[in-house]
């Protein structure tokens, strides 16, 4: 197959949601039609999971959660999807905001039950950062939920999408009847099935058909023509160009957990989703019908088992075709890597790979040569840009509790923070360290981790501070401001400054009072002042 066939044939995105709104039984359900699992079930046993080990974890085991962005890559009607099933959990926000940077697309499910939730705002705002294409899916449509007029006007107003449904639930809950497809005119009859089956869909081209009264009833049949009347005359045709600008976002309406709803999204996603995309460095745009290899790493994950101390890099193809055994620049350290056991991830003949292609996303083993956004290439020195660093929402110091360990605890933190587990800010001309991360629970993993893996111990004061914000601008109005302010000025690994605020009232008070600054929020300055 030609390299141009390779990409054209490839579509590669995330599955993101608030905890608990169903994404890991979509993604379950997507793998079923795909034929990559034979058996429901499969996702949440983690028989699928072939490489994240974390489960061992005592503090995972009782919380019953994964920190591991799982990639799971599967065949359907001669599309090769890559899909990347993102932790939920709150507190590995951080984990799933990344791996937005390493897809084309985004499929956003939303409980039917609880409409919009915290978590989900945040999501949709990254995805605004980067203009990332959004199919929304309404789960959960066999429970008594809101009105799915009520769900669109939630959602738009709440998350600010325009929304396009491209199907149309016949009621809810216990008298839910199916979803009528507006795209291609066609009823599917709602039967609880754990099945990926076609035996339900009966097409109705024309909705007067006395069939629709048959299938459903005449009262719904009756509410459902009002509907599809009211839907066609507000939203016409969907606009594919629209949606690939990430201006608007087709709905799809189901119950992931009875296999329904299922097949019109995937179906509608592999023909309008985008092919890979092209990427921004520092020095210019790379496409992904280039010859020349380029590729990024957008998460490392740990296998967290002391006895074994890899680590796994995931590299997002870019351009050109990655092979394995071959020499490639790592820009950063300017030198040379190789990779002898790459793989991916659920192959369907053998982990171990000889090569892949854009949009693809390929498990590196890692000795610790690689930081989240470090760029491979074929020989050009270049670095890809927008893989932001956000402010976290809790702070704590870092305590040594035993100062014989102190080189193993400073090796220990910035390896972690490395993978991204969290941030790390030194005090500004000191030695103060403070750990910013999403949750609770990231202290815990790296109390744990650095007892086991580097034998240091520590412990965590709480600190007061509201956010954590990177300042720019006018370099006398920034001296001033440092030294006033030096007991809330810190350096991140990079040696960028930083000012930590005790509340909403500081930060405005500060940005008021120095109009010469600027205070942003998340690193994605850095990208603004390279290009």
């Amino acid at each position: 197959m030609s390299f141009e066939k390779e990409i054209a044939k490839r579509r590669t995105f995330a599955i993101i949601s608030h905890p608990d709104a169903g994404k890991t039984t979509l993604t379950e359900k997507l793998l079923l039609f795909g034929g990559a699992i034979q058996v429901a079930g499969a996702v949440k046993s983690n028989k699928i999971k072939k490489h994240a080990t974390s489960d061992f974890m005592e503090i995972e085991r009782q919380r019953g959660i994964s920190v591991a962005t799982s990639v799971m890559s599967f065949e359907y009607n001669d599309t090769l999807i890559n899909l990347l099933d993102t932790p939920g959990h709150k507190d590995f926000a951080e984990d799933t905001y990344r791996t937005l940077t390493a897809v084309d697309s985004v499929i956003l499910v939303i409980d039917s039950v609880n409409g919009v939730e915290d978590q989900t705002r945040k999501l949709v705002e990254v995805c605004r950062m980067r203009d990332t294409p959004v199919i929304v899916f309404v789960n959960k449509l066999d429970r008594d939920g809101k009105y799915p007029f009520d769900l669109v006007d939630e959602i738009e107003k709440e998350l600010k999408l325009s929304l396009h449904p491209m199907s149309w639930p016949i009621n809810m809950g216990k008298e839910f009847k199916g979803v009528y497809n507006l795209h291609n005119s066609s009823l599917n009859l709602f039967t609880a099935s754990q099945k990926a089956t076609e035996e339900n869909t009966v097409p109705i081209a024309d909705l007067n058909d006395k069939l629709l009264d048959e299938k459903v009833g005449e009262r719904n049949a009756t509410q459902l023509r009002e509907d599809v009347e009211l839907l066609q005359g507000v939203y016409g045709e969907l606009d594919t160009e629209e949606y690939l600008k990430g201006k608007v976002c087709p709905v799809f309406f189901g119950s992931a957990v009875n296999n329904f709803g299922v097949k019109e999204l995937l179906d509608t996603f592999i023909q309008v989703a985008p092919r890979p995309q092209g990427r921004n460095t520092d020095t210019r745009f790379v496409a992904p019908t280039e010859a020349k290899f380029t590729g990024f790493i957008f998460k490392i994950h740990a296998n967290l088992d002391p006895r074994h101390r890899d680590r796994v890099a995931f590299l997002r193809v870019c351009s050109g075709r990655f092979a394995r055994n071959t020499y490639y620049k790592h820009c950063r350290l300017n030198k040379d890597v190789r990779f002898s056991n790459p793989y991916s991830f659920m192959a369907r003949e053998k982990d171990i790979i000889e090569e892949a292609y854009p949009g693809d996303v390929v498990g590196l083993f890692d000795t610790g040569n690689f930081k989240i956004g470090d760029t491979l290439t074929e020989g050009e020195v270049m670095q890809f840009t927008g893989i932001p660093v956000f402010s976290p929402e809790i702070f704590k110091e870092l305590v040594n509790k035993d100062p014989m360990k102190t080189k193993q605890l400073e090796k220990g933190i910035r390896q972690l923070t490395d993978e991204g587990v969290a941030q790390l800010f030194t005090q500004h001309g000191g030695q103060r360290k403070i750990i910013g991360c999403v949750g609770e629970l990231q202290f815990e993993v790296i109390q744990y981790r650095l007892l086991q893996e580097y034998g240091s111990s520590c412990s965590f004061t709480p600190l007061s501070f509201y956010k954590a914000c990177w300042i720019t601008g006018d370099k006398k109005a920034i001296d001033d401001f440092v030294r006033f302010k030096q007991a809330n000025i810190m350096e991140d690994k990079d040696g960028n400054l930083v000012y930590l605020a005790q509340s909403e009232w500081f930060l405005n008070t500060e940005r008021q009072n120095n109009p010469g600054i600027e205070f942003h929020t998340t690193s994605e300055f850095k990208t603004a002042m390279s290009s």
